[in-house]
């Protein structure tokens, strides 16, 4: 046995001893002896992949990128492989942003992807940093096809632009992390967590509080009949009289004093579909209005979801109580 090949046993069996046990079905990879000194790889923890809270994070998130994207007709069915290269995180960031981005549309080489994701990303982290996210991604991670970067960015995503979504709540996973120091592979098994709770006043409210429920309520139906009685409407039912975007289309355009075309909208509502047209539409004047796209789903306020209904009244009372 030549002296290289002998010195090479004698590395592995030293670096052997000194790596602590891995989770079960993880891999040291030959590559990983090609480390530079300090630099790290990280691998998802195989049973964290099959945990099925992280399942159905990544279900989730799937389903909300293809419905975000669908005029695009961009269809994402694994998120390692239709994320990593830009071209679908471009997309959403500028259909949830507004914004724009100046990069090439289509890039094949690895060298134009990832310029593309370095645009990306430099525009995701500018709105995103700001509001006190930690930056868990790179391009080299998500190029990479680094699954927990790649989730950690969506929902970053979804959590600051208030996506129509419910995430899994408390979704964490281990990944193991391989780092070379002194020529010495050192692993380590870090836990990551994706998501904490996602509830919020209004689930609180539903869930905890009925008798403060009833308080708010209240406090809401005077608000919108306060405008809606210009029109001589009024309102009982918050879940019900609102399922077909009406009043809250002739609400909007009492609150920011302008005349609704009724061309625009359907006035006697029949299909499902014209009520969430309505709907949809009632949100897209809001935030023509300058608030925050609702966090409820048109779907959801047509089904007679009164947290959605509430959560879309509250979002205005909060913003219009003080108008006369």
């Amino acid at each position: 046995m030549d002296a290289d090949k002998m010195s090479d046993l004698h590395e592995e069996g030293k670096n052997a001893i000194n790596a602590p046990l891995l989770p079960s079905g993880t891999e040291i990879h030959p590559e990983d002896a090609l480390l530079e000194e300090n630099a790290e790889r990280i691998m998802l923890d195989p049973a964290s992949r099959e945990n099925p809270k992280f399942k159905d994070l990544m279900k989730t998130l799937t389903e909300w990128i293809n419905s975000e994207l669908e005029e695009d007709r961009i269809i994402v069915k694994d998120l390692e492989e239709d994320c990593y290269d830009g071209q679908v995180l471009q997309k959403l960031f500028e259909k949830l942003s507004g914004r724009k981005l100046n990069v090439a549309e289509v890039t094949q080489s690895e060298i134009g992807q990832k310029q593309k994701l370095q645009t990306v990303l430099e525009a995701v982290n500018s709105v995103l940093r700001p509001h006190g996210w930690t930056v868990e991604w790179s391009v080299e991670s998500i190029h990479s096809k680094h699954l927990v970067s790649i989730v950690y960015l969506l929902v970053a995503l979804a959590m600051h632009f208030q996506a129509a979504i419910r995430l899994p709540e408390h979704v964490s996973v281990q990944v193991v992390v391989v780092k070379k120091l002194e020529g010495i592979l050192q692993t380590a098994v870090v836990t990551k967590e994706l998501t904490t709770t996602t509830e919020d006043a209004f689930d609180t409210l539903l869930d905890h509080a009925p008798d403060k429920l009833n308080v708010v309520k209240s406090s809401l139906i005077t608000f919108v009949n306060k405008h809606l009685n210009k029109l001589n409407l009024e309102v009982t039912e918050l879940e019900s009289q609102f399922a077909d975007g009406v009043y809250l289309i002739l609400l909007m355009g009492l609150l920011e004093d302008y005349f609704v075309p009724l061309y625009n909208f359907f006035l006697t509502p029949e299909s499902f579909e014209q009520k969430v047209h309505n709907v949809a539409f009632a949100f897209e004047l809001m935030q023509d209005g300058g608030l925050m796209k609702p966090k409820a789903r048109p779907e959801d306020v047509v089904n007679l979801n009164l947290k959605a209904t509430l959560r879309v009244l509250y979002n205005l009372f909060t913003n219009y109580k003080n108008s006369e």
